[in-house]
């Protein structure tokens, strides 16, 4: 093994392979809170936990007193006083959605150990191969900086002012947030294994940026929808034309509101979000199309098949949920399917930017 300074420069299987696996590990939790993240969103549960305790909050209520003070604490917010109050929320209907957002911050609790204890021991160990120990603590950041945006999203609707939910904005910060995460989790792990078979970071080519970016822009609009619950106003109705393609029987749907200008309408209007986010889709399909065909023709034929059925996968899970009236199922299998989208995505543009075309799936 070469060293430098007492870093392994190149390393070997025994030093890098145990890194490798944890960051996929860490990935997998990443995909896994995006779909718990969609089921708190779907069940209006995000809102149930009025206060970061980011170490005590991991102990749920015990006792009834407690309950009750948490059932307190959630009556002083828009979302009890418009909307579940008036509908007669009862205590049981209240722990079901604190169990949801409380499986979420504990998931999250759990994934920022899983990484920063390992980081911590490789490190101690001294293990991480050079140049990577900016790279880990970068990561580590995002995770930081997840933990902080979800509140930040939290906050934002319990205030007096808030309507009954939280900002459509700041839940795309946060979902954009964790998917890129999940993004430098995946290219670390495989500039890793191009490591063990002594091959140099890879670099990005502008191809890769491209996709990446039109991704990116669908993933925000997707969230936008989301946010703003843009998935009911198309209608519903299995295999109801007039629910997709078209939007309430129509390709343009009427009640768009214009009167804050195009930009405005783009990122507020639930119409308009809903129709570029559902046509951008073809756009991403096809940019998608376009990279597996360069990547079957440098042998990666498993990557390109991956992006396929991603992209394939989210497509018809996104069909369906429209037509569905957005079913909590389906939407939040779309929503996972997304972050799968992302990885294989991601995959693709590493082996783009590798000079040796061997796929490193087969990789030992």
């Amino acid at each position: 093994m070469k060293v430098t300074d007492g870093r392994p420069l190149i390393g070997t299987t025994d030093d890098i392979t145990p890194m490798v696996r944890w960051l996929q590990i860490v990935a997998a939790l990443v995909i896994l809170i995006v779909a718990v993240g969609g089921i708190t969103r779907l069940t209006e549960s995000g809102l149930s936990i009025t206060q970061w305790k980011p170490i005590t909050g991991a102990i749920p209520p015990l006792t009834d007193a407690q309950w009750q003070a948490e059932f307190a604490d959630y009556k002083k917010i828009p979302q009890y006083l418009d909307i579940n109050g008036p509908a007669g929320m009862t205590l049981a209907q209240y722990k079901f959605i604190y169990f949801w957002e409380w499986v979420h911050r504990l998931l999250a609790r759990i994934i920022g150990l899983a990484f920063a204890l390992p980081l911590a021991w490789f490190w101690y160990k001294r293990t991480i191969p050079l140049g990577y120990k900016p790279r880990l603590l970068a990561l580590l950041a995002l995770g930081g900086l997840q933990g902080a945006v979800g509140w930040w999203m939290v906050s934002s609707g319990l205030t007096p002012e808030a309507a009954d939910r939280v900002s459509h904005f700041r839940l795309a910060a946060h979902l954009l947030v964790a998917l890129t995460t999940l993004g430098g989790l995946v290219w670390t792990a495989l500039d890793l294994k191009n490591l063990r078979v002594g091959e140099p970071p890879v670099h990005i080519t502008r191809f890769g940026v491209v996709t990446l970016l039109v991704l990116l822009f669908q993933l925000l609009m997707g969230a936008m929808v989301a946010g703003m619950r843009a998935g009911y106003v198309a209608g519903a109705g299995w295999f109801s034309l007039d629910a997709w393609p078209l939007m309430q029987g129509r390709f343009f749907p009427e009640g768009v509101d214009w009167s804050g200008g195009f930009f405005h309408a783009l990122f507020n209007d639930p119409y308009l979000t809903h129709l570029v986010h559902r046509w951008w889709a073809w756009v991403v399909v096809a940019v998608l199309i376009v990279m597996a065909r360069r990547l079957r023709d440098r042998r990666q034929r498993i990557i390109s098949v991956a992006i396929h059925m991603a992209f394939g996968l989210q497509i018809v899970l996104g069909i369906s949920t429209i037509w569905s009236g957005v079913a909590l199922w389906l939407a939040v299998a779309h929503q996972l399917c997304g972050a799968l989208l992302v990885a294989a995505t991601v995959w693709g543009a590493h082996a783009l930017g590798r000079r040796d075309p061997v796929n490193l799936l087969s990789a030992p």
